[in-house]
Parts: structure tokens; sequence; C-alpha cells
């Protein structure tokens, strides 16, 4: 009678962790999680959008973006939680920066935007936002500078 007990605890305590890790990782509390950064080039006035991301150990690149294109990259959030990537976006007589990715707003379910791994950001002449994966209104935000 030992042995099923021990032969079902050895079979549960595997099942558990798998859940836990997936209860944790979606409610962004485990390290390193994975992120996805898309950013669509939504101005109004149709102007091509130049961008350039960067957080201190990484710069993605200047990336041009035409009418509607996009722009992506992935990332891990480091073990402090303390991940930025700022972005600086350029277009016809104007120059913007936006954090585009912060680990304390983006990566915690305590913030107002709540936590995405897939981080999708429309780029408007007045505002960035964040598209919300439900279709509701999009979180939007002030530009930096």
């Amino acid at each position: 009678m030992a042995s099923r007990n021990n032969n079902f605890i050895f079979m549960l305590i595997p099942i558990l962790i798998f859940h836990a890790t997936i209860l944790f990782a979606s409610a962004g509390l485990l390290p390193f999680s994975s992120k996805h950064v898309i950013i669509f080039n939504r101005l109004i006035t149709r102007a091509t959008l130049v961008v350039h991301c960067r957080n201190k150990g990484d710069d993605k690149g200047v990336i041009s973006l035409g009418p509607g294109d996009s722009f992506d990259f992935r990332f891990r959030v480091n073990l402090r939680k303390t991940t930025v990537y700022t972005c600086s976006f350029v277009w016809t007589n104007n120059t913007a920066t936006f954090d585009i990715f912060r680990a304390d707003r983006d990566d915690n379910p305590r913030s107002k935007v709540g936590v995405c791994s897939e981080c999708i950001w429309s780029i408007y002449e007045l505002v960035p936002c964040r598209d919300r994966r439900d279709g509701g209104q999009p979180y939007c935000f002030p530009w930096t500078s």
C-alpha cells in the first residue's frame, strides 16, 4: 500500500510543478519572462516613422517603417525586473521618445495596464498606445519627450 502512495506522490509532484509554472508565468511572476514587442506605424499623416529602440546592453538598430508597417523584437526580463527599452521616434518635423517596455509597467500584475507577453504598440502623432488583446480601449501614454 505504501508503494502505491509513493507512486501517486511522484506522479503528482511534476504535474503540480507544471501547473504552478504556467500560473506564475501568465501572471508575470517568474523571472526572465519572455517578451515580444511589436511596434506599428499608425501615424494619421501616413508619414514614414523612423524607430530606434535600445536598452543599456542591447541596441535594436534604426528601422524605417512605412504607413501600417511594423517592427518587432524579443527579449527576456532581467532577474531584478528592471528591464527598460527606450525608443526614439522620428517623423516629419517631429521627434519623440518613449519607454516602449518597462518591467514595472508591462511585467507587473499590479500595474494599471497589467502584464503583456506580446506587447503590441500603435504609434500615433499625439500618443503611443499599447493595444489590448481583448480588443478593448488601448492604453495610451504621453510621450516622454
